[in-house]
């Protein structure tokens, strides 16, 4: 299957879950819980108030190596955006992609999303786990905190 297809189908629609696609064209599902939305939420939010330039999305979809994924949050700058706004599926990534850890979701899915958005020029690639603690990496490795957004929190509190 094809990201315009599942774009176009009307049975997937309302889906309560993420859907995203694997590099065989199969259609992967994530449910998730309210903590995972709270995180989204929270982190779309703590963007749009530290950055005053660029679009921060939820729910983009990002071309990889192995198909579409989903990035929970995204943060674009204005002439990533304009190269991609069109789009069906962002041709590159945001400078920005945010992963929210769901129970269904294993530390090797996250590492592996990571690299595909780094690998498709995302210039970091945040990771936050069940408890809201955040994990900030660019294609050097883990940084000690964000370079593009050095004042994001590590913690996201409730």
């Amino acid at each position: 299957m094809r990201w315009e297809e599942v774009c176009e189908n009307k049975q997937l629609q309302d889906l309560p879950f993420k859907i995203e696609l694997n590099k065989w064209g199969q259609i992967v599902m994530s449910p998730v819980k309210i903590k995972h939305s709270f995180y989204q939420g929270r982190i779309q939010r703590l963007l749009e108030s530290l950055l005053h330039t660029g679009e921060v999305m939820p729910e983009c979809a990002i071309n990889t190596s192995d198909s579409v994924k989903v990035a929970d949050v995204v943060w674009c700058s204005e002439e990533r955006f304009t190269q991609i706004e069109n789009e069906i599926s962002a041709s590159i990534a945001p400078e920005i992609c945010v992963e929210v850890k769901s129970s269904s979701n294993t530390w090797e899915e996250m590492e592996f999303k990571r690299n595909l958005y780094l690998e498709a020029q995302a210039v970091e690639v945040w990771l936050c786990n069940e408890q809201g603690e955040m994990k900030f990496y660019n294609e050097q490795g883990e940084l000690e905190r964000s370079l593009l957004v050095p004042d994001f929190p590590k913690q996201i509190k409730r």
